[in-house]
């Protein structure tokens, strides 16, 4: 059953128009980069505010071969919608539900011995064995084994292989600086990394695979690729570094449009306080447009005064501050028809904003602009169907 709903004829309040299309082509490039690893498509956090469900079968159907989340039930969630590719899901805590992300066949990350003895413990009572992913902390020190560590786990690890209680289908680690070229750590932890395989590898760890790159590293450092990528935001279309390139030097497309309908428009004298506080007056007598989104929805209060938007054809700006669920731009004495478009951001191509353009204005990354947009805001699919 196809993904894709029609893009309604009435405005809605807002939308968040995902183009699956966008998301097709950004794989498929990525995969063009990555040319001789597979690639994992990273669906955490609802796909990144995108829709984790749609987005999956996007990039499985663009060639992505693996699947990746945060949360054990972010996986399980795949499961349910009937998504059988192969999941890694990472984060977990003690209780966490072991069992039942075994009988649905999802790889689990391993960083220490407490949660190895409770994935054994939950393969006992499947009476099936767990796949498991042993992560190393090459650097990054946030999840991960450390390398004075690492001894320990691999071989308890091989012994429950030996018992019949695991298979160790994967080892890993994660980049801290990849986003940021010739940063020294990079090289540092390549070099450790291998000597973690290595050593693993020497014990008797036989892996399907081995993988360390990010998006960045996906589509800069090539001799990170080991045998899979992990792609998350590079797959949505966002360049993961300014610095790098925009998406489009990659070959990328910006998969989300997010936009909603004026809901009022009114003349206003000069000398007028706008929004709370009024760290906005109107310089002169003008027209204020009303644009019903606020940090309710994800809108950054830290864009209050400078967020921008795209109104009737001309970048508009936020004026004022961001409230709960609206915020009000200053159209300048133009007069838009109610129910007008404002386009918040999208690929840029057409006019409008980006997602990275948010960033700058917020003192943020891209990522965090898109992954926040709530659920009061409807996901519109659109290009759900493959061609050819």
């Amino acid at each position: 059953m196809s993904e894709t709903a029609p893009v309604p004829t009435a405005p809605l309040r807002a939308r968040a128009e995902i183009d699956l299309a966008a998301l097709r082509a950004n794989v498929r490039a990525l995969r063009a980069r990555a040319k001789g690893a597979a690639l994992m498509a990273v669906v955490k956090s609802d796909g990144y505010g995108h829709g984790a469900v749609p987005c999956a079968r996007a990039a499985v159907e663009a060639g992505a071969s693996w699947l990746g989340t945060a949360t054990p039930e972010e996986a399980l969630a795949l499961r349910a919608a009937g998504l059988d590719t192969r999941v890694l899901c990472w984060l977990w805590v003690p209780g966490g539900p072991w069992r039942q992300a075994v009988e649905a066949d999802i790889d689990v990350s391993v960083s220490g011995m407490w949660a190895l003895r409770e994935v054994t413990e939950a393969s006992r009572q499947a009476g099936r064995p767990a796949r498991v992913q042993l992560k190393a902390d090459t650097g990054l020190g946030r999840n991960g084994c450390q390398p004075a560590d690492w001894p320990e786990l691999v071989g308890e690890a091989l012994r429950a292989e030996r018992a019949g209680l695991v298979r160790v289908t994967g080892l890993w680690s994660h980049l801290a600086c990849a986003d940021e070229p010739g940063h020294p750590s990079v090289a540092a932890q390549l070099s450790r990394f291998r000597e973690m395989v290595a050593y693993a590898e020497e014990q008797g760890v036989r892996p399907e695979v081995r993988h360390l790159a990010n998006s960045p590293a996906a589509l800069t450092l090539p001799e990170t690729h080991f045998d899979l990528v992990r792609t998350g935001i590079a797959m949505y279309g966002i360049s993961p570094s300014p610095e790098l390139g925009t998406p489009a030097d990659f070959g990328l497309r910006p998969v989300m449009t997010l936009s909603a309908s004026l809901a009022l428009v009114k003349h206003a004298p000069g000398g007028h306080g706008i929004s709370y506080g009024h760290h906005y007056v109107t310089p002169g007598e003008t027209t204020l447009g009303l644009v019903p989104v606020g940090y309710a929805d994800g809108i950054p209060r830290h864009a209050s005064g400078t967020g921008p938007v795209l109104v009737d054809g001309k970048w508009r700006t936020v004026a004022g501050r961001v409230a709960m669920d609206q915020f009000v731009v200053d159209l300048g004495g133009d007069e838009p028809e109610v129910g007008t478009r404002a386009v918040l951001f999208g690929p840029g191509d057409r006019g409008e904003p980006t997602a990275e353009d948010w960033a700058q204005a917020c003192g943020t990354i891209a990522y965090e602009i898109v992954t926040r947009i709530g659920t009061r805001v409807p996901r519109v699919y659109v290009n759900g169907e493959q061609e050819g």
